[in-house]
């Protein structure tokens, strides 16, 4: 919270970064202090003081913010892939390609995709009927943790969100390999001495935590049900754990005019 919420105030402040690329990194950093405070608070109540109990609408609501905004993530992830495979790739057509409108564009894009996939989740689980246990086998409430509880068939819930969750997630995490792959070719073709090892420190960086992402989701979506029932719960909370701990330092820290973004404030 404190990389994420020094990071915006950085990007506020400081005239030289009101730019696209650092609107991108603004907006992810929105999305990862809002999965945060849905997430981890409710968490460390359960771990630290076990207060357990949670209402109806409040986990459906919970429900709903980590269904979209972790899909948004993925999104904003894919975008920062093209936005660096323009910079790289098409440099000299980048001020054309990134700019204000192509970020109102891409938020416009997001937020209506995730309406229109998402908002369906909680809704399906909302009309099944409880009438059997209410302890939750999970300390977040995910669909699939939830709809089990319920005494219908939710066949159709867990069908909806693994076919979602490869149409949604699995294309953003194609385009972003491709975008990495044409990234990779381009910067082995840089004859310039140290070029190569910094695009690539730069970009690898970038690829592993993305892959990081989009794999545990992935894997959650898939292999709910074979796997034992702790393995969800602790990929779960790493999952809002580590990358809003490390997107601030890896795609704002370690650029330079960020670094001395953050010198000036400070």
């Amino acid at each position: 919270m404190g990389a994420n919420t020094t990071l915006l105030i950085t990007i506020w402040l400081e005239a030289s970064l009101h730019e696209p690329m650092y609107y991108l990194l603004s907006l992810l950093s929105l999305l990862d202090m809002v999965l945060c405070l849905t997430v981890i608070p409710k968490v460390l109540a359960i771990f630290w003081f076990d207060l357990r109990s949670i209402s109806f609408s409040v986990c459906f609501l919970q429900m709903f913010i980590i269904n979209s905004f972790l899909t948004m993530e993925s999104y904003m992830f894919m975008v920062t892939a093209y936005e660096h495979y323009s910079a790289i790739c098409r440099p000299l057509q980048y001020p054309s390609i990134i700019s204000d409108q192509f970020v109102a564009r891409a938020v416009i894009f997001v937020v209506a995709r995730n309406h229109l996939f998402f908002l369906p989740v909680p809704i399906l689980s909302a009309r099944l009927r409880y009438c059997a246990e209410n302890i939750i086998k999970n300390c977040i409430c995910t669909n699939l943790s939830v709809s089990k509880l319920s005494c219908d068939d939710i066949t159709f819930n867990q069908l909806y969100q693994f076919v979602v969750g490869w149409t949604t997630l699995g294309s953003d995490l194609i385009l972003i390999v491709l975008s990495y792959s044409f990234i990779l070719k381009a910067v082995l073709r840089i004859k310039a001495k140290g070029a190569v090892a910094k695009a690539l420190s730069t970009c690898g960086s970038h690829f592993i935590l993305i892959l990081f992402f989009s794999t545990v989701l992935l894997v959650l979506v898939i292999t709910n049900k074979r796997i034992l029932p702790d393995v969800p719960i602790l990929l779960n909370i790493l999952h809002h754990l580590i990358p809003p701990a490390l997107n601030p330092i890896v795609y704002g820290v370690i650029t330079k005019e960020i670094k001395q973004g953050i010198q000036k404030l400070l």
